[in-house]
């Protein structure tokens, strides 16, 4: 199964994961995921002087491709998708990866409890 991994738990991979992401972010039988989307908000709430965001999106993105993880660009139809989505969470790059895990058939693990109201595909971890 392709698991779309959320922005934080990118940036928390090396230190702060859940048991539960750990554990399916090691399974062989999964290909872990990046969204574009997440170097993009990485760049933007970082020059924003979010101390949450500090990474150099760069390595990261070498990083996570370097460690076999997949990265998936931005296409029309995610952009498209995302109005169909209820309006339970207003951030645009979170909202994003959630079409484009519907879209594609992907699994999108998260931390945000708010974000794992959407419902299938989403889940908390």
């Amino acid at each position: 199964m392709k698991l779309l991994v959320d922005t934080h738990l990118l940036l928390w991979a090396a230190s702060r994961l859940s048991a539960a992401a750990r554990t399916l972010l090691g399974d062989a039988g999964n290909q872990p995921c990046f969204s574009a989307a997440c170097l993009w908000e990485i760049v933007i709430k970082g020059a924003l002087g979010r101390p949450d965001f500090s990474a150099d999106a760069s390595r990261l993105r070498r990083g996570l491709l370097d460690h076999g993880y997949l990265e998936l660009p931005i296409e029309g139809q995610h952009t498209l998708a995302v109005a169909s989505l209820p309006a339970i969470h207003r951030d645009p790059f979170d909202r994003i990866q959630i079409a484009q895990a519907h879209i594609e058939g992907m699994l999108f693990i998260t931390s945000d409890a708010t974000l794992a109201s959407y419902g299938d595909p989403v889940r908390l971890v």
